[in-house]
């Protein structure tokens, strides 16, 4: 299945649970409403390690570079494109978060290679 993954910080002036909460009540059913989503997923990040195997360098606590990781599982690249155009995504969802919540962001595609879970 087609993901984009969607690294990226807050601005400084906005609370992380102020954003969570627009998040519930506006950015996650905007988003679901698009025809190419089929899920999106919020993730907050709360530390991490870091380690270089190449290098030698076993793991160690390190702060991360993003505060969250977006998840959107999509139908394909190119429909989530089209949907990128449309007056929904261009005139209310990306002004609103371009603006008042995000900071540096990072964008990711990519698919599936591997998916497996445990009942």
């Amino acid at each position: 299945m087609p993901k984009q993954f969607i690294r990226y910080n807050l601005r400084d002036d906005v609370k992380p649970e102020d954003y969570i909460e627009g998040c519930h009540s506006f950015k996650g059913p905007l988003l679901l409403g698009l025809p190419s989503v089929k899920s999106f997923t919020l993730v907050q990040i709360k530390g991490g390690k870091k380690f270089n195997g190449q290098q030698g360098i076993p793991p160690e606590d390190t702060q991360t570079p993003f505060q969250f990781i977006g998840i959107l599982d999509i139908t394909s690249p190119e429909e989530w494109m089209r949907d990128t155009q449309t007056d929904e995504y261009k005139e209310k969802f990306f002004p609103q978060f371009f603006s008042k919540w995000g900071a540096d962001t990072y964008v990711l595609m990519g698919g599936e290679v591997y998916q497996g879970a445990n009942d």
